[in-house]
């Protein structure tokens, strides 16, 4: 959310955001219109149109938005502990944790299933960021020493979005211990 120095505009905008990326949660980014969210957010729909010039603009802004929260979320608060397996184990527990923050759980399990046949930007920009997401993860196994980190950052993320989609599909909570459990399998392979 911005700050309080930030212009009531960028205030704004940043409101329009944080609510199109809980409802593209549910809804995905196709759900997004501007008659939706000015109606949601008790806007005229020529005032939300000014922070967006087009659908694609919406979009594109709300995977930024998305992107920002998911490092506020998961990374941010990971780097109190050091490089290596001490951070993986932060960014795991956090990134499983990530996924309560939405109402319709996970905003990247949702639109990569939407978009991963449809080329164009908003299909790129949801890859860049799962992508930014997957060598950071690769560069923590590095640090920690597993012998293959493309593997283990590969595991990692299967588990958490294995568990987001069951969690979704079923509601069945037990998921979430069913995944700790796979975390706790792949965190035996962290030295110390």
């Amino acid at each position: 959310m911005a700050n309080a120095s930030a212009t009531k505009g960028e205030r704004t905008r940043a409101a329009i955001l944080d609510h199109a990326v809980d409802l593209a949660s549910v809804e995905g980014l196709e759900g997004l219109t501007i008659g939706r969210l000015a109606s949601d957010l008790g806007m005229s729909k020529s005032g939300l149109f000014r922070h967006f010039g087009s659908k694609q603009d919406l979009q594109l802004a709300t995977v930024g938005a998305a992107r920002a929260r998911f490092v506020a979320m998961v990374i941010e608060p990971a780097t109190a502990a050091p490089d290596g397996a001490p951070r993986l184990r932060a960014m795991a527990e956090h990134y499983l944790d990530y996924l309560h923050s939405f109402p319709g759980g996970c905003f990247w399990g949702a639109t990569a299933s939407e978009f991963d046949d449809r080329p164009g930007p908003v299909r790129d920009a949801i890859a860049a960021s799962l992508d930014a997401w997957m060598a950071e993860l690769v560069r923590q196994a590095t640090a920690a020493g597993i012998a293959d980190p493309d593997r283990y950052a590969f595991e990692l993320y299967a588990v958490v979005m294995a568990a987001n989609a069951r969690w979704r599909l079923t509601g069945d909570r037990r998921t979430f211990d069913l995944a700790r459990a796979a975390l706790a399998r792949l965190e035996a392979e962290l030295p110390g």
